[in-house]
């Protein structure tokens, strides 16, 4: 065979060793790709682990997460749920009914303001964020986006959950409209106060069980909620009110025997008084009033108690009820401390509310765990104070003065002098422990 250039010459004899030859470089060539392809396969493959490799996340494995998924204790329920239910459906555009029970909707204010005939929420100018106010013909209601503090004639009321904003419009959860903000704005009362004058007055805590301690001289709570529930009663009783106490001296007594007492004497209302501390911390301060929480709402409070929301007690039939006793009281005695304001609250874990068949509040009537407070809290004249407050609260018929201010915190003009009414001497034997250490009446 003879090349020239890209000539060439056929030679017939050698044409049979020429083609044996070319299919053996054929064979030796597909050999040569199959052994390249699959290097470079594994090459790839190879450097795909390097790189997963070479980071600091690893594959699951989901045995291991199983098994260890099994060995993880629960956390304890410290606090309310910081976040907001989602607000992914929106109520539709239609009327809602005055009183939602959907557990977990939101609806529009505005829309559920106008269904209800109550008057439209209005905006307020350049605040950030929105803040809607509505006036009622028996108060001023105050909300401000993402916040669950509520003012309601200048008062703070707690919310379980805190407005949203949703389509540029104010949306409120249908549970709190039903238990907080309706019963605020239909301004209606079925308190049987007028007609059955009985209540039980219960003063937290007694004998071993003292309560928190005064930072100022050391007395304990235990003698501050007695000697408050003794002027109160005293009050109480001179406006016609037959009054009975948990304890009228220094015992321990337990949580069930304060309901069973109650359940007795079949009362129209019941009162548990506290006092607060905030210890270590010095600097809170501030009126603090408790109702018990309804169902299917979060509490504004838990002190690591657990806190099941589908959980419903006997007092929760007097969800309304207690709302406006706490209000009512509320008010009354931030009058006498100078309007320090920690808000009406609702909480679950309050034993001696959970089981009362008649509205109930427990209040907390200031901070011992605060200089000043406590230095409050140990004159009697101070505690005489507050005695008049509830006093009054319990017997005015009046409706609340009504703020002509749409600022965020209305001030409220409250009157700070005690009814007129006449102090009751003590009957022998009827003072206590509590009082014999600082036992003169203002």
């Amino acid at each position: 065979m003879a090349f020239l250039h890209n000539d060439w010459v056929f030679n017939p004899a050698l044409a049979p060793r020429v083609f044996i030859e070319i299919r053996a470089a054929q064979r030796r060539a597909k050999r040569g790709c199959a052994q390249a392809f699959g290097a470079v396969v594994i090459l790839f493959l190879a450097g795909c682990a390097s790189e997963h490799g070479n980071g600091t996340a690893q594959a699951p494995d989901w045995e291991d997460l199983a098994l260890s998924s099994n060995s993880v204790t629960p956390p304890r329920i410290a606090a309310p749920p910081a976040v907001q239910r989602p607000a992914t459906a929106p109520a539709p555009a239609g009327p809602s009914p005055s009183l939602p029970t959907a557990l977990g909707a939101w609806l529009a204010l505005q829309q559920w303001s106008e269904a209800n005939l109550f008057p439209p929420f209005i905006r307020g100018a350049s605040l950030t964020p929105p803040e809607y106010s509505v006036r009622a013909s028996n108060g001023l209601l105050v909300l401000r986006m993402g916040s669950q503090s509520a003012y309601w004639n200048g008062i703070e009321v707690r919310l379980s959950f805190a407005p949203q904003m949703i389509n540029d419009q104010p949306y409120l959860d249908a549970l709190d409209i039903q238990k907080t903000i309706h019963p605020l704005l239909a301004g209606s009362s079925s308190f049987l106060w007028l007609t059955n004058r009985v209540i039980v007055i219960d003063p937290g805590h007694g004998g071993s069980d003292v309560g928190t301690r005064s930072v100022l001289d050391g007395h304990y709570e235990k003698e501050f909620t007695l000697d408050w529930a003794l002027r109160l009663a005293r009050l109480l009783e001179t406006n016609g009110w037959r009054v009975f106490l948990t304890r009228s001296n220094d015992i321990e007594l337990a949580i069930s025997n304060r309901v069973s007492l109650a359940e007795t004497h079949k009362p129209a209302l019941f009162l548990s008084l506290h006092f607060n501390s905030a210890g270590p911390n010095q600097a809170e301060s501030g009126l603090e009033t408790y109702c018990l929480t309804p169902a299917g709402l979060p509490s504004n409070l838990t002190r690591e108690f657990a806190d099941d929301l589908s959980l419903t007690f006997p007092n929760n039939a007097f969800d309304e009820q207690n709302f406006e006793l706490a209000l009512r009281v509320h008010r009354a005695l931030l009058g006498v401390n100078g309007n320090h304001d920690r808000g009406v609250r609702r909480a679950r874990f309050p034993g001696v509310l959970r089981g009362q068949r008649r509205p109930a509040v427990l209040i907390e009537g200031g901070y011992l765990s605060n200089q000043h407070e406590a230095g409050l809290i140990a004159e009697p004249a101070y505690r005489q104070r507050l005695a008049a407050a509830v006093a009054q609260a319990l017997t005015q018929e009046s409706k609340p003065p009504v703020s002509r201010s749409l600022a965020f915190h209305p001030e409220l003009p409250i009157p700070s002098h005690p009814p007129e009414t006449n102090v009751a001497t003590p009957a022998d034997g009827e003072e206590s422990e509590a009082m014999s250490h600082n036992p003169e009446l203002p």
